[in-house]
């Protein structure tokens, strides 16, 4: 199963610990260094279909400061999907960093030849 970074980035979020929603969101932007910035609209209409596709689930509700606040918890489908996007995606890095390598292997000067 391909997962877009928002995806990824939720799944990650929630990967130690339920979260809410607001949580999500400050997790994420931790995370990315403030690179990605969930729009609350956004990030429920994700929840909802992360849900339905049983990658998340539903953990508890708790009211703080006087608003009912709804936590999410990774399945374990969701963590199975989470590891293998992981996978898949440090397998990619570890092949541009081999391609790059060779790249400067290529393009170094060669100092040990006298002219």
């Amino acid at each position: 199963m391909d997962i877009s970074e928002q995806t990824f980035l939720i799944l990650s979020a929630l990967a130690d610990q339920p979260r809410h929603g607001y949580a999500v969101v400050t997790e994420v932007d931790e995370m990315t260094g403030g690179r990605i910035r969930l729009r609350a609209g956004t990030l429920y209409g994700a929840l909802d279909r992360l849900v339905t596709q049983g990658l998340i689930a539903p953990d508890h509700d708790e009211v703080e400061k006087g608003r009912l606040r709804r936590f999410y918890r990774l399945t374990e489908a969701g963590a199975e999907a989470l590891r293998a996007e992981s996978r898949r995606m440090a397998s990619a890095v570890r092949l541009a960093e081999e391609r790059l390598n060779k790249r400067a292997a290529r393009n170094a000067p060669n100092l040990g030849t006298v002219g």
